[in-house]
């Protein structure tokens, strides 16, 4: 009796070791993403766009109720214009969202309206089991459109070689 009593206490403590290794498993996520320069000034990634290295990009997370900031987390991308921004606990109730900082580039360094910043879900709660988010490509704008700009905007189906507006 003593043997059984034993081991469905082993038996339970681990359980319970695993439970809570696996909920602060669950705590640690990573955010991922990409900057980019528009060398076209079209507002999305063409086959000239570059990757920007030394971009700094910041991860910022705000309750929804009061707006007050929760988290805060920088990060300066790689040869390949990658970050990567640890985050540790839960974001359930909160909006996180990547913008794209600065720019080391002077001819790359103007704002994109699109895609300055990108949502991510931050939360073990949200449905996805990967501790890996990956938010939407950010990006600056060049000063000038490259001169190859026009032939590669036809080829993706823009026939003027140029985005018009939507009316």
């Amino acid at each position: 009796m003593a043997k059984a009593s034993l081991m469905a206490l082993v038996l339970k403590t681990v359980c319970i070791s695993f439970l809570i290794s696996f909920a602060l498993a669950a705590e640690k996520l990573n955010v991922v993403g990409k900057v980019y320069c528009d060398t076209c000034r079209v507002e999305f990634e063409t086959k000239l766009s570059e990757p920007i290295s030394g971009a700094t990009v910041k991860l910022e997370c705000k309750k929804e109720k009061d707006d007050v900031m929760t988290f805060s987390r920088e990060a300066v991308t790689n040869a390949t214009g990658g970050y990567s921004i640890p985050v540790e606990g839960d974001h359930y109730e909160e909006i996180c969202w990547v913008r794209a900082d600065k720019s080391p580039r002077a001819d790359c360094n103007q704002r994109m309206e699109a895609w300055e910043r990108s949502q991510v879900e931050l939360s073990g709660k949200d449905g996805l089991a990967e501790p890996t988010r990956t938010a939407n490509n950010l990006g600056f704008k060049k000063k000038e459109a490259l001169p190859g700009c026009p032939q590669v905007l036809k080829e993706m189906g823009f026939p003027n070689g140029k985005v018009e507006p939507v009316p």
